[in-house]
């Protein structure tokens, strides 16, 4: 591993942490989001993680509130622009969906019920995007 790989895993580790702490898991490998999406049940909340301002003062934090409102069957989380086989593998359920980091993805039984991408976290009060996310977790976990 060279010298700036290293420094970007130190950087990282706190806003990985952050999600893991609230119960997500973590898919770094294309293997790992394949054997995810082969398997799940339910509602999962897939968050797209992203080491920008938006990710950390807004979507990580939305994500946690939400989840601590609603809780779907299934957290998981990739790491755009750190894990870059997995964050492709899971955009690839979703091709519909242009790229998009920081960005959350609702899934019911391992297909996209909903979607958020950057342009509805970006610049948004974290309020209105826990009240967001909050709704469709709410309406898809009912069905």
């Amino acid at each position: 591993m060279n010298a700036y790989d290293e420094y970007m895993k130190q950087v990282v580790k706190p806003m990985r942490e952050e999600l893991v702490e609230a119960g997500f898991t973590e898919l770094t490998t294309a293997d790992a989001v394949n054997e995810f999406m082969a398997e799940t049940k339910g509602t999962s909340l897939v968050v797209i993680n992203s080491v920008c301002g938006c990710a950390a003062g807004l979507a990580r934090p939305a994500a946690r509130e939400a989840i601590a409102a609603v809780k779907p069957d299934n957290l998981v989380t990739v790491f755009a622009g750190q894990d870059p086989e997995a964050t492709a593998a899971m955009r690839a359920y979703f091709e519909d969906v242009p790229p998009s980091s920081p960005s959350m993805a609702i899934l019911k039984d391992g297909q996209l019920a909903y979607f958020i991408p950057r342009e509805q976290i970006e610049g948004f009060p974290v309020e209105q995007i826990v009240s967001h996310l909050t709704g469709v977790l709410e309406q898809t976990c009912e069905n």
